[in-house]
């Protein structure tokens, strides 16, 4: 029997594993400018918006790139530009966490069901991140910066690395930190987070009039010793490092850039393990252990100290809507923060007055405008317990007490410490009774608007007014600060009597227990004045508020 012949084994095919996977990065941009798209097919006004937003940024840009350029030629240029680099950088970092729904790509978790590599989806993403209004204003800003220290064929050679090495460092960055906290920012305290935005905006617009006035005074040369602090960290190490070249120091420009080639491997390793554990680990932000809801079931904390009955009740309300409803946080931070910082840095700027505390006084009372608002259309249940004029004045008098509880220590504190910076302690007693009264109208005005002209808070996105009630809104808060200024023109009128009056500045001390006893008793006036109102329009105001 003769022996078997062999059989060569086929040839197999390769598998789909060895095969060259495609590229993702086509794909990913291609995303981007879909989303872009289809979210300006959703409304004409959304799409007027980002065209007005594109226009105004754009020429913006081009103004600073301008700008940059004539101030090539004006000594120490170099300090105030890597200042503005590292500003902007900061803005990439911290723009994720203020405004996370702004790029539907920042959010990665969308992508968990696909089988993408971590490496070959971060060069992706980082790619598409290029597209937009945002990089194409940093890349106008980084254009104009080198521009304005470069000096000499070698740093604008080098420039065309560092400009794109510094636009690389700003997206990883707020890539990585987008990442990093993606699940903090996809939950109730994540949206929470975006309140703080009116306050860094107001507090950033303000040091940066502080600033344009110091240096409009003095020049650019006292920027030096931060400069040169600021020029080796990334990605102004990246500018620092054209100026340097243009210098002649080329071995403090090659640690420079080398500084921000570091970054960039930094951040974008940060971002692949952030990006690895937030695809590959379960969500746990929204649970809570069974002892952990125990305990705070059964701490009452503060709301012990409440008074009883519904007007303990109706504050614990309103001051829990202050700490968990987003768009009532929102008003709060950004009334605390305005009425804060208008006074105390016109003081710090020696151009103040103690009268510009009162500022505190009328932002905070602006939260008594439109009470029932916040309550949206859960108003009805307020609404079931109001039988007469008597629960109408209770409820109102508890939410004024609620307001009362935050706004007159703050009130007071921001009236003293204007009052110590100025240095002008005699008239702190009449800051503090105008102050006062001012409160007391606003109260006084807030209750009855809020029961004649009611409007809808909307719940989701930006708007703080329902379509079709923003006449309601200008009347209600515009209105009632005029109504509050006439209100408060006895004690304004005392005022200028004593201040100008011979031997009358002796006696300005009596403007606080008149300021205090008048405020008190024409916010008391209105909220008796508002509650039979309240009492008969409960269905237009449940109407009113229930829009949103």
């Amino acid at each position: 029997m003769s022996a078997p012949v062999p059989v060569p084994a086929p040839a197999t095919a390769p598998s789909p594993a060895a095969a060259s996977a495609p590229a993702i990065t086509p794909v990913f941009v291609r995303l981007k400018l879909s989303l872009l798209r289809n979210g300006l097919r959703q409304s004409g006004g959304r799409k007027a918006a980002y065209i007005a937003s594109a226009v105004v940024a754009l020429l913006f840009a081009a103004l600073q790139l301008v700008g940059l350029v004539v101030l090539r030629r004006v000594d120490h240029a170099e300090s105030l530009v890597v200042l503005l680099v590292a500003v902007l950088a900061l803005g990439w970092a911290v723009m994720p966490l203020f405004f996370p729904s702004g790029d539907e790509t920042l959010d990665p978790t969308r992508l968990v069901m696909l089988p993408l590599r971590p490496r070959p989806l971060v060069r992706a993403l980082l790619i598409a991140s290029l597209v937009g209004i945002g990089p194409l204003f940093t890349l106008c800003m980084l254009v104009g910066s080198v521009i304005a220290v470069a000096h000499g064929g070698a740093a604008f050679a080098v420039s065309a690395l560092a400009v794109p090495l510094a636009l690389l460092v700003c997206v990883a960055l707020a890539r990585a930190v987008a990442t990093a906290n993606v699940r903090l920012l996809t939950s109730r305290k994540g949206r929470d987070l975006a309140v703080l935005s009116g306050l860094l905006i107001a507090v950033g617009a303000q040091l940066v009039n502080f600033g344009a006035q110091r240096l409009g005074a003095s020049g650019l040369e006292q920027l030096g010793p931060v400069a040169d602090v600021v020029r080796w960290i990334p990605p102004a190490s990246a500018i620092g490092a054209v100026h340097s070249v243009g210098e002649g120091s080329y071995g403090i420009a090659v640690a420079q850039f080398a500084l921000s080639v570091g970054a960039l491997v930094a951040l974008l390793a940060l971002w692949s393990r952030s990006l690895t554990l937030l695809m590959t680990s379960p969500d746990g932000s929204t649970l809570q252990s069974g002892e952990a809801a125990v305990r705070d079931r059964a701490s009452t904390g503060p709301a012990r100290l409440l008074p009883a009955g519904r007007t303990g009740t109706v504050m614990e309300r309103g001051l829990r809507y202050v700490w968990r409803d987003p768009k009532t946080k929102a008003a709060w931070v950004t009334s605390l923060a305005i009425g804060l910082i208008v006074p105390v840095f016109n003081a710090w700027q020696g151009t103040g007055s103690v009268y510009f505390a009162c500022f505190a006084a009328g932002m905070l009372g602006i939260m008594m405008y439109n009470q029932f608002g916040q309550d949206t259309s859960a108003f009805w249940m307020v609404a079931m317990t109001i039988a007469d004029t008597r629960d109408a004045y209770v409820e109102l008098r508890a939410r004024a007490l609620a307001l009362l509880l935050i706004t007159l220590p703050y009130a007071t504190l921001v009236t003293v410490l204007t009052t110590a910076m100025l240095g002008d302690w005699p008239r702190l007693p009449e800051a503090l009774g105008l102050s006062f009264a001012l409160l007391g109208a606003m109260l006084a005005t807030g209750a009855w608007t809020s029961a004649c002209f009611p409007y809808s808070i909307p719940q989701e996105g930006y708007k703080n007014v329902a379509p079709g009630q923003t006449g309601l809104a200008w009347i209600s808060i515009f209105g009632g600060m005029v109504a509050a200024a006439v209100l408060c023109a006895p004690v304004i009128a005392l005022t200028i009597w004593l201040n100008v009056s011979a031997g009358g500045e002796g006696r300005t001390w009596l403007l606080l227990p008149v300021g205090t006893v008048y405020g008190a008793a024409i916010g008391l006036l209105g909220l008796r004045l508002a509650a039979p109102r309240t009492a008969r329009r409960l269905p237009e105001i449940l109407t009113a508020v229930s829009k949103g």
